[in-house]
């Protein structure tokens, strides 16, 4: 059974029951229409009395989870924290959460998953924790990686929401987990001569989706056929949770003089352990020509290399892409041999960039 009565230091928050003494508190949440406190939390003031009453303590009552209020150092609710789902035979239970909207993007969250599921290991003989966050919804995605959960899976279209279904990511904490996060590259910005990389934006799209399209792009990559807006927001949104999962990261590549994206770079196939990494990329057809690519591989390898410690950085080029191969060589990559039908049965060079080469 759960502590009823249980108070979890939480870095700069308390994890605490709901009580009577809330009622002024969650009575104007209710009035102003943030959502963000339990599920079956009134939706009208009148019902303020009797959820905290009654209602918040059904689920620990049920043996089935608990309701905490995250209270700040000024013991003010600033979101609120659930176990549920709570299956005492199996050994399992799950996590869910909500912040107050003028609290969000301070870390709140993390702090609060992270010390509510370490209270649980430490007080419950549970083994695992659950929790899931729909896929699109990178916030709540951030917050389980930092709190140290893998990902293990998505459930398609599994949540029904007023916009329509909802893909439905699964991650798992056991009790054997260091709880630590996944290792991953930060978000950043790196600054060349003539270019800022950058995260991609939103604001990419036009130009990411008329690169992917292009005559000479769709012939040399792998990019998906008839490229769209809808593939480029797609890769936006795909690359940041391989950033997320340690997987990769990518970057936009804008010119300093007309702040035009004119490359698109993108690091994949992260190896941890070894620390070594793949590089691809491909150049907006009116930047072509111009060295940008080179110039941008360049100085994220250096940044890979110097600043996240990685030893090895891999590039392929199709055979019969001569200038995506030049980009390799300027960029001080070593020929390493060929790769036999591997893109649509296309031989591909190998090449290789290793941290002593930009010594």
């Amino acid at each position: 059974m759960f502590d009823p009565d249980a108070r979890i230091a939480a870095g700069r928050l308390t994890l605490r029951p709901f009580g009577p003494h809330d009622a002024d508190r969650v009575r104007s949440v209710v009035e102003s229409g943030n959502r963000f406190l339990p599920p079956g939390a009134p939706v009208h003031a009148s019902g303020v009395g009797q959820w905290l009453s009654h209602g918040v303590h059904e689920l620990y009552r049920s043996q089935q989870g608990l309701h905490l209020a995250m209270t700040d150092a000024g013991d003010r609710i600033v979101g609120a924290i659930s176990l549920f789902r709570t299956s005492w035979n199996a050994g399992t239970t799950e996590v869910g959460y909500g912040v107050h909207p003028a609290y969000r993007g301070r870390g709140y969250a993390t702090e609060a998953v992270r010390a509510l599921t370490a209270w649980v290991f430490a007080t419950t003989g549970l083994r695992r924790i659950d929790l899931t966050a729909n896929l699109d919804n990178p916030a709540s995605l951030r917050v389980a990686f930092k709190a140290g959960f893998t990902w293990e899976g998505v459930l398609r279209a599994a949540v029904l929401e007023e916009d329509g279904p909802h893909d439905l990511v699964v991650l798992g904490l056991l009790r054997e987990d260091s709880g630590e996060p996944a290792p991953a590259l930060p978000r950043t910005e790196l600054r060349t001569p003539r270019l800022l990389l950058r995260p991609p934006a939103p604001a990419d799209v036009p130009d990411l989706a008329a690169t992917g399209a292009d005559p000479l792009t769709q012939a040399r990559t792998g990019v998906p056929r008839d490229y769209t807006e809808n593939d480029a927001r797609a890769f936006i949104d795909i690359s940041e949770r391989m950033r997320m999962r340690g997987a990769g990261i990518a970057f936009a590549a804008e010119e300093f003089t007309t702040t035009r994206f004119v490359a698109n770079v993108d690091l994949r196939d992260l190896d941890w352990r070894n620390r070594t990494a793949e590089v691809g990329y491909m150049t907006a057809p009116w930047a072509r020509g111009q060295g940008y690519a080179g110039e941008a591989v360049t100085a994220i390898a250096r940044w890979l290399f110097e600043r996240q410690g990685f030893r090895r950085l891999q590039l392929r080029a199709a055979v019969s892409n001569p200038a995506s191969q030049r980009v390799a060589e300027k960029a001080g990559f070593t020929r390493e041999g060929v790769a036999r039908a591997v893109l649509g049965g296309e031989d591909l060079v190998v090449y290789s960039l290793i941290a002593s080469d930009l010594a």
